[in-house]
This record gives C-alpha cells, structure tokens and sequence, in this order.
C-alpha cells in the first residue's frame, strides 16, 4: 500500500511537471506573493481561476511572509531565472527595478483598457514610473482599522465605539478587568509601524502626515505630533501579552475572531479572516478608524513583471494584467481578501460596511499613502527597524524617539 501510494504521487508530481513544461503554446505564469493566509489564499485563488478560464496555465509560488517573498524573488532575479509575475505594493519600491530595466512595460495594456479613466490619479500616478505603466493593481488597503470582537466588548461591558485615545484607554482597562486580553498584537516591525503610522495621523492630521512624510520636516508641530504619537504607542505595551513577539498578523486576528482578544490594529486585509471564519461585520465584529483619525492610511497591492525571455510566460503576463483588472475580478477578489477595487466603475453593492467606509474616504480624499509607497526601500526598512527598537525598549523616551525618527530622512 505504501509503495502504491508513492508511485501514486510521483505519478502525480510528474503529471503536473509534464504539463507545465508542454504550456508553450498557451499563455503561463509562475505568481510569487506573500498570499498565504486564509483570506489571501481565497483572493488569489480568484484570479488564479479566472486565468485558467482564459487559457492560461498557472503556477503558484507564494511564500509566507512578505519579506520572505521579497528576498526569495530577489535572488530568483540576481540568478537570473525570475518568477513571471510578482505581488508588489505600488510606489517607490519598484522604482529600482524599473531603472535597473529588471520589468517589464504593460502601458500597451493599460492604454488599451484605458485604466487612467478608471483608475484614483494617486493610484495612476504610483503605478507609473518614467511615464510608462508597469504595474497592474489588485486592490488597495485601508490601514487605519481598529477591528474589534462584539463578544468580548460585551462581555467587558464596553457599548460603543471609542471616540478618543482617552475612551480607547478606558476601553481597554474594562477588556482586561473581564479577563479579556485587550489587544491582539503582532509583534513584528512591519505591524508596529502600521500602528505608528496610523497613531500619528490621528495626532498631525491629514496635511501634517505629509508634511512629514513628503516634505520631511520637522519643524515643532512635526516633532510634538511625533513625540505625542510614540506617548500612546508606549501606554499600549501595557494591553499586550508576553506572547506578542513574533507573532503573524493573522495569528492576531484569529485572537479576536475567537474572543480570546479585544481588539487588533491592522489593515483590512484582516477582514478576509474574518470572512473565512464565516464573521460578519457589524454582527460578529466591529471595524472602527483609530480614535481622532481625520482619514485613513492606505496602500495597494498589484503585480510586476519581471523582464523573461520565455514567449509562453510574456502571454501569460499580458493576459495576468487584463484579469487583475477586470471589474468583476476586482470586486470578487475584494470580497475575499478585505480590500477595496482601484476601479471606480465596478459594481460596489456586494461591498461590506467596513469597504463602503474605506471607499467613503478614498472618494473624499481622506487618505494618506503608506511609507513604502512614498519612502526609498532604505527608509522605509529604517522606520520599521525604529518603530520596533521604540517597542521594545520601554526606557526610551518620546523626545530622543521623535530625534531618531527624523533622523531617518537624513
């Protein structure tokens, strides 16, 4: 039985081997991303089938963890032998590979199903570089959500949505006094910057954060915001447990899915746990901008194409751009994953509260972008490595803090 069992799964493995080595005739693709997780898996999967359904044969390479993908996709491109498509997050991240003519254009493609008329101008501008188009947007992300458990709220008798720092504190102190763990925290520095980031927008408003981010001043309204952002960032060591290090961020959602925590700072990606829990919004759990932000933090996924040779996997690059743009693809994948459609013409009555919020703000104008979209990778790198020392070094003290955070854009 186990000899038969073997053969049976190379059998397999070489079937799958045989048809992805005879795919030189249909349009093919190796996709790297970090879409591991539950939520992310079932978003891909919606591209993944819409592909296959026009012809293309697909292979997935995902690997855990975004900065495990990014390394692994580096030393596929420095070997020579890259990945056909590549999750990427718009912005100044690329801007290297583009220069160093590592990727490829598909501005013939987005000229052809005319993306800038559908396309948020900041969204347009990001997937540009040199006035050509080289990136094809999945979604965009919100992240300035407090996802919170309706359980866990009740049973800590907290009735409604904190509108201040000082009400969120209060909340916080109730969760802990009902034996709830108050904040479900994923320690890595990537996470602990999103809670930086979206702290520092509730303290400098929508002008200052650009201020800081753009203009890299650092003048004393700059420096105060900063000082007053790490105050709080330091009173939320207080509500996390001593298993926090390390910790994945979906890890962290599962502790206020289950109730175990009381609430988790996160982009809404987590939404897409929530969904493959079978939660509902408004109903399981709640979805609430950090107290006193005057708008929302946002990033964006898409796809770059490294520069191949291979025909096949050209095809299948021309015809992976079409399908991650493609209305109802957009919405679909939305759904799964929790993030908004970069389109603004698809259908939005399948979108949940928490989506409609975040496209409320995004048609405002409401909206900050990331630092990896505004920042060198070097920059970007350096304030989670700040974020994380501030974290873990509870002596630290905001005035020398807000010293070392300017010190970045020097």
């Amino acid at each position: 039985m186990k000899n038969t069992t073997k053969l049976l799964l190379v059998g397999a493995t070489l079937t799958a081997a045989v048809s992805w080595a005879h795919a030189e005739d249909k349009p093919k693709a190796e996709v790297m991303t970090s879409w591991t997780s539950g939520g992310e898996a079932a978003a891909l999967n919606v591209i993944k089938q819409e592909f296959e359904k026009r012809g293309g044969v697909w292979k997935d390479s995902s690997i855990a963890g975004f900065g495990a993908a990014d390394a692994a996709f580096q030393n596929r491109l420095v070997a020579g032998d890259p990945p056909a498509a590549k999750q990427a997050v718009i912005g100044l991240a690329n801007a290297d590979f583009v220069n160093q003519n590592l990727l490829n254009s598909i501005d013939g493609i987005a000229k052809a199903g005319t993306w800038a008329d559908v396309l948020p101008k900041s969204i347009s501008d990001l997937i540009s570089y040199n006035g050509q188009v080289n990136l094809a947007p999945t979604g965009a992300h919100g992240e300035s959500w407090v996802f919170y458990s309706k359980e866990a709220f009740a049973k800590a008798g907290v009735s409604e949505e904190p509108k201040s720092w000082d009400e969120f504190f209060v909340a916080l102190d109730k969760l802990k006094a009902a034996g709830v763990q108050p904040v479900g925290w994923g320690g890595q520095s990537w996470q602990e910057s999103k809670v930086f980031n979206m702290i520092l927008l509730t303290q400098v408003g929508i002008d200052g954060f650009l201020k800081i981010y753009v203009g890299k001043d650092k003048g004393d309204a700059s420096t105060e915001g900063v000082k007053k952002t790490l105050d709080i960032l330091g009173k939320l060591r207080a509500y996390v447990d001593e298993g926090a290090p390390g910790r994945n961020w979906n890890d962290a959602t599962a502790m206020v899915i289950t109730g175990k925590a009381g609430v988790q700072f996160m982009g809404d990606w987590a939404k897409g746990e929530f969904i493959a829990a079978g939660k509902e919004p408004g109903k399981d759990y709640g979805c609430m901008l950090a107290p006193q932000s005057p708008g929302m933090v946002y990033v964006a996924d898409a796809f770059s194409f490294p520069k191949i040779d291979d025909p096949a996997s050209q095809k299948g690059q021309a015809l992976l751009a079409e399908v991650a743009m493609d209305p109802v693809v957009q919405v679909e994948f939305s759904l799964k994953k929790g993030s908004v459609p970069v389109r603004t013409d698809v259908d939005k009555s399948k979108l949940d509260v928490c989506a409609k919020k975040g496209l409320e703000l995004m048609s405002e104008g409401k909206i900050v972008p990331d630092q990896a979209l505004i920042l060198s990778p070097q920059q970007a790198g350096a304030l989670n490595d700040f974020v994380d020392e501030f974290w873990t070094n509870a002596s630290e003290d905001t005035a020398s803090g807000a010293e070392k955070f300017f010190a970045i854009f020097e």
